[in-house]
C-alpha cells in the first residue's frame, strides 16, 4: 500500500513538562508513535529525564526550554502547572511552534484571548486538552439540535480545594463536555445561570445551566458526593442515555436497557480520549489541511464561562 507524504514525514515534538499527567495519559501513546514523531522530552529533573527515557526508548532529551527549541521542534506539548502555561504558550508560538497544552490554557481568560489571538496571528495551532471530546462513547452522545436535556456532573467523594481552582481544574472538564454534548455554540444565542456553594474559600458545589433553542443544559461539580463518579446524561424523546466515567454507556427506552461497554482489549487512553486527541493534534502540525482539534473557538467558551463563575464567586464575597 502507498502511503501518503504526510504519512511517512518524520516529525520533531517537544514533551514539556513530565509529572503525573504526562506519565499516565501521554508518553505512553508517545512511546507507540516513536515511528512517526522524534520526540524530545524536556524537564528539569535530570533523574526522571534520565529514567523515563530508559523506560520508554525515547532518543532525546532536554532540560531547559532554549535546548528544547534549539533542536528544531515543529510543536509541543506542554504539561506543566497553569501557573506556567501563558508565559511558555506565547514563547513557542513566538518562536514559530505549535502548541498543545492541558486544560486551562491559563485560569485568566484575558490572557487565554490573547494566546489564541496570537496563535492566529501566527498561523500555529494552540489546542487544549479536552480529551473528553475524543471519548468514544462521549462522542456518540452529541446531540443534532434535538429537543434535549443533558446533564454532566463531576463528582468527587470528599475533597477540599480552593474554588478558583476546581473550577480551572474540575469544573471546565465539565462545562466543555456540557457545551460539546450539546453542540452550543458560541455565535449562537442561549442563556445561562450559576449556582457555588462554599465554605471559607473551599468550593463544595457549582453549576451551570445553559438554555439554547433545543437544549436545557447542567454541568456540575459535587466535591462531598461520597464517590467518585463522572456522569454525562442526554435525555431525548426517544430515550435516555447515560455514560458512567468515560467507559459505560447505558440506553434506556421504554422497551428496553441496553449496556455497552468497550472490549476487555480495549487500552484505557483510549478509552478515555487522550490517545485519539494526541493522534488528532500530531495530524494537524503533519499536513495544515486538518483542522485543529479542539476548535479555538469552542475553547474560549468554556474559558469563558469559567471566567465569569470565578468573577461571580469573587464579587459575592
Amino acid at each position: 500500500m502507498m502511503l501518503r507524504n504526510e504519512e511517512l514525514k518524520m516529525i520533531k515534538i517537544g514533551v514539556m513538562g513530565l509529572g503525573g499527567i504526562a506519565q499516565k495519559a501521554y508518553l505512553p501513546v508517545m512511546a507507540e508513535m516513536q515511528d512517526q514523531v522524534e520526540w524530545v522530552l524536556c524537564t528539569r529533573n535530570l533523574d526522571k529525564l534520565v529514567n523515563l527515557q530508559r523506560q520508554y526508548g525515547f532518543k532525546t532529551a532536554v532540560q531547559t526550554v532554549r535546548e528544547l527549541l534549539a533542536q528544531k521542534i515543529e510543536a509541543v506539548f506542554i504539561h506543566t502547572p497553569t501557573s506556567t502555561h501563558a508565559t511558555l504558550i506565547k514563547t513557542f508560538l513566538e518562536a514559530g511552534v505549535h502548541v498543545y497544552v492541558d486544560k486551562p490554557v491559563s485560569d485568566n481568560y484575558s490572557e487565554v484571548k490573547a494566546l489564541y489571538q496570537l496563535a492566529d496571528e501566527r498561523h500555529l495551532l494552540l489546542t487544549a486538552g479536552f480529551n473528553r471530546r475524543f471519548a468514544p462513547f462521549e462522542a456518540q452522545l452529541v446531540t443534532q439540535q434535538q429537543p434535549a436535556v443533558i446533564k454532566v456532573e463531576k463528582n468527587r467523594a470528599n475533597t477540599e480545594q480552593p474554588v478558583e481552582f476546581a473550577i480551572f481544574d474540575l469544573m471546565i472538564h465539565a462545562v466543555d463536555t456540557a457545551l460539546f454534548v450539546g453542540n452550543i455554540q458560541a455565535n449562537e444565542p442561549f442563556t445561562h445561570r450559576y449556582q457555588l456553594n462554599s465554605e471559607q474559600g473551599i468550593i463544595q458545589y457549582c453549576a451551570i445551566t445553559i438554555r439554547a433553542q433545543h437544549q436545557l443544559v447542567t454541568a456540575s461539580v459535587n466535591m462531598q458526593a461520597g464517590a467518585n463518579l463522572e456522569v454525562t446524561e442526554v435525555q431525548q424523546p426517544t430515550g435516555t442515555q447515560r455514560l458512567s466515567n468515560l467507559t459505560e454507556l447505558t440506553t434506556l427506552t421504554t422497551s428496553k436497557t441496553q449496556v455497552q461497554r468497550f472490549p476487555d482489549w480495549t487500552p484505557t487512553l483510549e478509552q478515555r480520549g487522550f490517545a485519539p486527541l494526541i493522534r488528532a493534534f500530531v495530524a494537524a502540525v503533519k499536513d495544515p489541511a486538518h483542522p485543529n482539534p479542539v476548535s479555538p473557538t469552542s475553547s474560549l467558551l468554556s474559558h469563558q464561562l469559567c471566567q465569569d463563575l470565578v468573577t461571580e464567586y469573587q464579587t459575592s464575597i
